[in-house]
């Protein structure tokens, strides 16, 4: 009996960061981490990593082969870089839906697009990568960047986005991963630990949250971990790419 018990109490609580917390707190302690980041989120993430966010970003739009008409779905989608650059390459015949399960991040990714001219093409949507709204083979090309750790129930939202993707379409997770070059790993560390909430408080006023980020990089499943996951949730097809030595990986899911 007690060991029934121990086992349900297991089942109930998930990793925040280092810590466990109830399963239906995640998800209210997330909202709480990007509530609070979302006004300095875009300056924060070229601060953390001194601009070469923007060159992964833009080798993940390269390999997307998005296209004129296409339908492209950002989960995660936040600030709304990637949508951006979606926009432009889709262009008035085609779609691109900037979805975040965060009201804060999709309300800045709208203002920011719509200030910078981003034209009709784009939808904005709150929405909960576990459980999409969207019809089954919607989609061309899904995105995930930097939000694929956050979720509470990473096999849930695989599954959804290999349920959404269209027959031979492309899914692409843009994650912080695992480095296997020890020096840098060990470098990598110091920086996550004791550099990178002292600049969330001197830039966000705010270093809990990033404590939480950097704890979250660590919590991620690494790069062969991940790529199984993929297959497991229903990719015919996977495989990544380690960017800056696996400080990055793409991973890159397709549906026949």
């Amino acid at each position: 009996m007690n060991h029934s018990n121990q086992s349900n109490h297991a089942k109930q609580t998930i990793d925040f960061g280092f810590s466990e917390v109830p399963l239906e707190e995640k998800v209210k302690k997330v909202k709480g981490v990007f509530d609070s980041v979302a006004q300095k989120y875009d300056v924060m993430n070229d601060v953390m990593s001194l601009g070469i966010h923007r060159l992964w970003k833009r080798q993940t739009i390269e390999l997307s082969g998005v296209r004129t008409g296409m339908t492209v779905l950002d989960l995660a989608g936040g600030t709304g870089d990637l949508t951006k650059a979606f926009a432009k390459r889709v262009g008035a015949s085609g779609k691109v839906v900037l979805a975040d399960i965060n009201e804060s991040m999709v309300r800045v990714g709208r203002d920011r697009l719509l200030d910078e001219g981003v034209g009709a093409q784009v939808e904005y949507t709150i929405a909960n990568a576990e459980a999409l709204a969207f019809p089954d083979n919607t989609f061309d090309v899904v995105t995930m960047a930097f939000g694929l750790r956050n979720v509470t129930h990473k096999d849930k939202a695989l599954a959804e986005i290999a349920r959404v993707l269209k027959p031979g379409g492309q899914a692409m997770i843009l994650e912080f991963s695992k480095v296997h070059q020890p020096l840098l790993a060990k470098a990598y560390d110091f920086y996550s630990f004791n550099i990178l909430p002292k600049m969330g408080k001197l830039i966000a006023n705010d270093e809990a949250s990033y404590q939480y980020l950097a704890e979250s990089i660590r919590m991620h499943p690494d790069q062969e971990t991940l790529k199984k996951m993929m297959l497991d949730a229903g990719f015919d097809k996977a495989e990544y790419i380690n960017m800056n030595e696996g400080i990055v990986a793409l991973h890159r899911g397709w549906k026949f």
